[in-house]
């Protein structure tokens, strides 16, 4: 007779269809999986319909089917490895196919310096074919049993010329590789190893000293809080209402432009005391007329606000900036407040920046934090989160809180005018102008505070070609600001204190040392060392420490723990960008005086604009949804009609990267000759990321 059937049920739930399991021998079944998990199963009997007791069910029966349901789970994740590890496969081949490097430019604006760029690439391609070509020989040595050290090798027999057979002629010349190794390169290449680590470590100390200043302050509670009284904003004309500017920069960002318009328009803050500046340095027509069509559609709402734009567009944001102050009645404002394109503050963002001013006359800056809308949007995004979120809570907010100075960030913040005047103004001298105006100011004695919560929302690069480039300006830009302003910060009346960590921690080691032992220590002499085995790196260096680094980076951002990995990957693979932009920078190579626009990709909603009118106040609410629904219609019109005239964005391969992913991966091989364990993983982890990022897998992909 055959066993009874049990039909498997589930409580009713918002997830989905019921579970059906029938079984009709122990040993094989017909599963259909839909909807809820296996811990909603429950027994019925099937003649009565009632279910069994939950003791009585888990009996080694329910068991195996709860271990079944986990199977299928897993097989599930493993069959969709395969679909995932074809289409990188076809990625690779498509970027392959297309042949587009990181040379080929769009319009010939975004292309480096090519001497700069030619001489780093070539410097590579020649540690990888050198290491290439000692890779293959001591292959050959390790197969042939020649593993000759120092103290086994005749002086003689090095100046021995043979002149018989090829296999002592080989003999001859591993014995002299081996003595030039141990008597000439080990010595210099270990001395350069052992000043690597020294900064390596003094930087790590200098992180968890910011990381302590951090937990001190959630521990305590600290934050600034505005004087007594600042903060009476519903108490009509007695409330602290001063004149404020607030101004919009804005070069060809179509996608964002409109957001960061109504999110300024929406402020809370008394029309009469409000006056917005939208600085349009575009020089797309097309463009141009948006943008000036939003700002007249705001006039007729009643906002106050004005379309500035530059036919002579010197300078970049700086002179775009510094146009907008020369204006008569910039001297009617006390305070400026800088808003990117893609930046949209809340409404009540000046009422939670500007009472900070009140009755504190030293303060000059107060800056709020970003955040992103876009974080979650790949891998790329996600780690740019890591690495500013430890900006803002770490670095930033300790900084501010102890010493009162920090890197102005160019956006989301609020100025005195009376600080910026005191400073010189914006200068176009260098990539930096927001760092420059800050240091400025600081040696002239005004003081900053960061408010880490205050929100802007902003958007982060998709694409690694956007990233590279913005990160190559943020790296050139300070080393061009420290060869200009060494000598005033030494001439300047502050503390000794404060020049030192002005000069030693906040452009020296935090600008400078940081991107270079970081390229040479694991990008370079890593490699090297398994090639030269006399010099030594310890494997607390190339595993613990960076280790312990990226878990403290990664702390104020808890959700990305999952990446830490990826994390600490990736930010040696962006060494090789950030040390070629701050060698340019430093001995001011023609490529540090780029200035890019990073591309936006738009990611504010429209359910997004439509919320922030509605939070908007009532006097100054200046679109409903139909309208907003036409105004989406008509951009549309307009994009399609320079579609035609629009390049393409492509994925690209990046030469350099590349070439260092050839030579960590040539290096974890040799490793493998010497049982060098967390070596050879690390090189070969480094070597894949390094080759994930030049084929561009890593960012945004383009169809």
């Amino acid at each position: 007779m055959a066993p009874p059937l049990f039909k498997w049920g589930v409580k009713e739930s918002h997830r989905g269809t019921p579970v059906v399991v029938k079984m009709e021998n122990p040993n094989w079944s017909m599963v259909e999986l839909e909807g809820p998990s296996e811990e909603d199963l429950i027994i019925t009997d099937p003649s009565s319909g009632i279910p069994r007791d939950k003791g009585r069910g888990k009996n080694a029966k329910q068991l195996t089917w709860v271990l079944l349901l986990k199977a299928h789970r897993a097989a599930g994740c493993l069959t969709s490895l395969a679909p995932a590890l074809w289409g990188l496969v076809s990625a690779v081949k498509r970027r392959v196919a297309s042949g587009r490097t990181d040379a080929d430019t769009d319009g010939g604006r975004e292309k480096e310096n090519p001497t700069v760029k030619s001489r780093f690439y070539s410097c590579i391609k020649i540690f990888l074919w050198l290491s290439v070509l000692l890779l293959c020989f001591e292959v050959a040595a390790y197969f042939k049993g020649w593993h000759f050290g120092a103290p086994h090798i005749q002086l003689e027999y090095l100046f021995w010329a043979p002149s018989f057979g090829v296999k002592d002629f080989f003999d001859w010349l591993y014995a002299v590789w081996v003595f030039v190794r141990v008597e000439y390169l080990a010595p210099p290449l270990q001395f350069l190893t052992n000043a690597c680590i020294v900064l390596f470590l003094i930087q790590s100390l200098d992180r968890l000293v910011l990381c302590l200043g951090c937990f001190w302050i959630r521990f305590k509670k600290i934050k600034p809080v505005p004087k007594e009284g600042a903060l009476d904003l519903e108490s009509g004309d007695k409330g602290f209402f001063p004149m404020v500017l607030v101004q919009i920069p804005m070069c060809n960002e179509k996608e964002v432009y409109q957001q960061s318009i109504v999110a300024v328009c929406n402020l809370d803050w008394p029309k009469s005391k409000l006056l917005i500046q939208v600085l349009d340095d575009s020089d797309d027509p097309t463009t141009q007329l948006l943008i000036k069509e939003e700002v007249q559609k705001w006039q007729q709402e009643g906002a106050n606000i004005l379309y500035r734009h530059r036919v002579i567009r010197d300078g970049y944001k700086a002179g775009n900036l510094k146009s907008a102050m020369n204006c008569s009645y910039v001297k009617d404002y006390e305070f400026v407040a800088i808003f990117d394109a893609d930046f949209q503050p809340t409404p009540d963002f000046l009422k939670n920046t500007v009472p900070h001013f009140k009755d504190n006359d030293e303060l000059g800056l107060v800056q709020a934090r970003w955040s992103f809308v876009n974080k979650d949007e790949n891998l790329l995004t996600r780690l740019q989160n890591i690495n500013l979120s430890f900006h803002f809570e770490v670095e930033q907010q300790v900084n501010g809180v102890f010493i009162n100075f920090f890197g102005f960030n160019g956006t989301a913040g609020v100025w005195r005018i009376k600080a910026l005047e005191e400073a010189g103004g914006w200068l176009e001298r260098t990539t930096v102008e927001d760092m420059d105006i800050a240091v400025r100011a600081h040696l002239h004695g005004w003081k900053f505070i960061f408010l880490n919560d205050v929100e802007c929302q902003c958007e982060l690069p998709e694409s690694y070609e956007a990233y590279r480039k913005q990160q190559h300006r943020w790296h050139s830009g300070p080393m061009q600001l420290f060869r200009l302003c060494l000598p005033d910060i030494i001439r300047a009346k502050i503390s000794v204190w404060k020049k030192f960590n002005m000069i030693f921690l906040f452009f020296l080691l935090r600008k400078l040392i940081l991107p270079f032992y970081s390229f040479t220590l694991f990008c370079i002499i890593l490699p090297m060392t398994m090639f030269v085995p006399e010099a030594e790196l310890p494997a607390w260096v190339v595993c613990y420490i960076p280790a312990a680094m990226s878990f403290l980076n990664i702390l104020p951002a808890p959700k990305a723990f999952p990446f830490i990995v990826p994390y600490l990957l990736f930010e040696n693979t962006m060494s090789v960008t950030k040390f070629n932009a701050m060698i340019s920078g430093l001995f001011q190579l023609g490529s540090a005086y780029e200035w890019v626009v990073t591309k936006k990709s738009g990611r504010s909603s429209e359910g997004d604009l439509v919320s922030l009118i509605e939070k908007g106040p009532k006097h100054q609410r200046g679109s409903s949804a139909p309208d907003l629904e036409e105004m989406k219609e008509e951009l549309r019109r307009q994009e399609q009609k320079v579609s035609s005239k629009k390049k393409k964005k492509h994925n690209r391969i990046y030469m350099k990267e590349l070439s260092l992913a050839f030579l960590l991966l040539t290096a974890s091989a040799r490793s493998l000759l010497s049982a060098q364990g967390i070596h050879f993983y690390f090189l070969l982890f480094q070597g894949i990321s390094f080759l994930l990022v030049g084929l561009d897998l890593i960012g945004e992909q383009v169809d």
